[in-house]
């Protein structure tokens, strides 16, 4: 598998692949490192930045995109950039309305509360062609990274898109999207489908805009049961894999590495090694050597630091990172936090989390 293949758009040749390479299961000399959300709020610039024009405003600038996904890479050595977006422009190109509120998130002014509902939704087919703005935003931030390090290209998961879609925002419970799951079954499925093929398209087509990995994330895997996660979001999780690849295949293109990450869905996490990505990413709930034993040599786990431990000194994040990258061991593992980076946190202990993974999994390697 060819790490730095120049894409058919002419990129620059990739001088980092340390990235790439740990997600196929290839040696590493260190272990790489990226975080969720490194484009955020606790940089001082991102929130410059951002003043300007409201969130999804933002998220349709290709030229705002690309500067905040580059933003941590001038700050810190990350391994990997991660196209700046949000998984609510799906729902938004089905045709539903989505604001950004202040202090509160995402809002949804009307959410699905029917079944008749889904007729609101537009042929997910359409969705791609919606979603120009984020492949010209990935094209031009493949330009700009200059083959620094690779890109990824990301999106939210049928059952956490569609807890958005019908709770109307966050929920502590999802106990309206758990309603439908219960009371309306086939509906769900059908809401589930229409993600799923809206999803196949746009992640196809953010490689071919120059996504080099792409990362699916399930965030309230949580919510469900193993029962309800194995009838309403493992299926189209293994779906989402099968037609990814699939498609990328048919367009010509060369295979990327796909990573899942379901958030405390550790209940699943043997199903999820098995589900057709290459990398599967851990929260902070789950302990490295026991996910490694369930799942075995097959995949390449990612995570799990708690983003809370950045409030630690930066002397006691390199004692919790050495113990991490000991614990994951130092091959077929791409180090990252079990969830995004929160808006507080000094970027200071933010670089000192990506120097502690250089160094000590250098160090590692030599003992």
């Amino acid at each position: 598998m060819e790490a730095n293949e120049s894409g058919p758009q002419g990129f620059p040749e990739l001088k980092n692949d340390t990235f790439l390479r740990a997600a196929w299961g290839e040696e590493t000399d260190y272990t790489p490192v990226w975080c969720m959300r490194q484009a955020g709020r606790y940089l001082p610039e991102f929130r410059e930045t951002r003043a300007a024009q409201d969130f999804f405003s933002t998220c349709r600038s290709p030229e705002v995109c690309c500067e905040l996904t580059l933003q941590p890479l001038r700050r810190f050595p990350l391994d990997a950039a991660i196209i700046f977006s949000d998984i609510l422009v799906v729902p938004q190109a089905l045709g539903m309305e989505v604001t950004m509120v202040p202090g509160k998130g995402p809002s949804f002014p009307e959410p699905l509360r029917e079944e008749r509902d889904l007729e609101r939704l537009r042929d997910p087919a359409t969705v791609a062609s919606e979603l120009d703005y984020v492949f010209q935003a990935i094209t031009l931030t493949r330009q700009r990274l200059a083959g620094r390090v690779p890109l990824i290209g990301f999106a939210g998961a049928p059952w956490t898109l569609m807890t958005y879609m019908v709770e109307g925002g966050g929920s502590n419970t999802m106990a309206q999207a758990k309603r439908w799951l219960y009371q309306r079954p086939q509906a769900s499925h059908q809401l589930l489908r229409i993600l799923t093929d809206a999803l196949v398209p746009y992640l196809v087509g953010q490689v071919a805009a120059g996504a080099q990995a792409l990362q699916l994330f399930e965030s309230h895997a949580g919510h469900l049961g193993p029962q309800l996660f194995n009838k309403f979001a493992l299926p189209y999780i293994r779906d989402v894999a099968k037609r990814v690849k699939a498609g990328l295949q048919e367009a010509g293109l060369a295979p990327v590495p796909m990573i899942i990450f379901a958030k405390d869905g550790h209940f699943a996490l043997e199903e999820l090694a098995q589900a057709g990505y290459e990398v599967v990413g851990l929260d902070w709930t789950v302990a490295p050597e026991k996910a490694r034993d369930r799942v075995g040599k097959t995949v390449t786990l990612q995570g799990n630091l708690d983003p809370c431990a950045l409030y630690a000194s930066e002397e006691e994040i390199g004692q919790l990172v050495q113990q991490m990258l000991s614990d994951f061991g130092p091959q077929r593992y791409i180090a990252n936090l079990g969830h995004g980076l929160y808006p507080d946190m000094d970027p200071e202990h933010v670089g000192a989390f990506v120097d502690a993974v250089h160094r000590h999994s250098r160090l590692l390697r030599q003992n």
